[in-house]
């Protein structure tokens, strides 16, 4: 199936992904570079994440597919637990990427009240990012808990800027109930 014309949000069945056939599952969510799926190949399921283009108020993009390939070698060099990138196709802007099973931390959030035992893990991570002169997306959603550990399953990240690390951003939507 191709993306092209359709609207993102639908895919379903057969999607290729580098000549790679991945079976549409569901969709997990979108954010503002892409809809991303739990999709499955040969009995793994894998996250596959379909590029768009819809406008964004806040945020100004570029080469949106160029990003996560520059993004993902930024993160990992900074050594923050993320999925490791299986494929990339340009063309079709789509990525795929190992899929982290578990709750996100908005998830944990709803379900138990706090993410506060996540505290550590998150603030580790973010001691990473910054040493690296990174921020990364602290939003909730962007975390999953596989294993009891804290995998950040986004690839975006931006310059550092003090205003959007964990402790003066992200800690307000991990603990809602202290608010901002």
């Amino acid at each position: 199936m191709s993306w092209q014309g359709s609207d993102p949000a639908q895919l379903e069945g057969d999607v290729a992904v580098c000549g790679i056939p991945y079976r549409i599952v569901r969709l997990l969510g979108h954010g503002k570079g892409g809809y991303s799926y739990l999709a499955e190949h040969d009995g793994m399921r894998f996250v596959l994440k379909q590029i768009h283009h819809e406008p964004c108020d806040y945020y100004v993009f570029g080469d949106k597919i160029a990003a996560e390939e520059r993004d993902y070698a930024r993160l990992c060099a900074a050594g923050v637990r993320i999925p490791r990138l299986i494929a990339l196709d340009r063309d079709a802007e789509r990525l795929v990427k190992e899929y982290a099973d578990g709750p996100t931390i908005a998830e944990t959030i709803e379900a138990e009240g706090s993410a506060e035992k996540y505290l550590p893990q998150v603030r580790a991570m973010a001691a990473q990012a910054q040493a690296a002169g990174l921020n990364i997306d602290y939003y909730p959603t962007n975390f999953v808990v596989q294993g009891g550990e804290l995998v950040y399953v986004d690839y975006e990240c931006n310059e550092y800027d003090e205003r959007w690390d964990f402790e003066h951003w992200g800690l307000a939507c991990w603990m809602p109930a202290r608010g901002a």
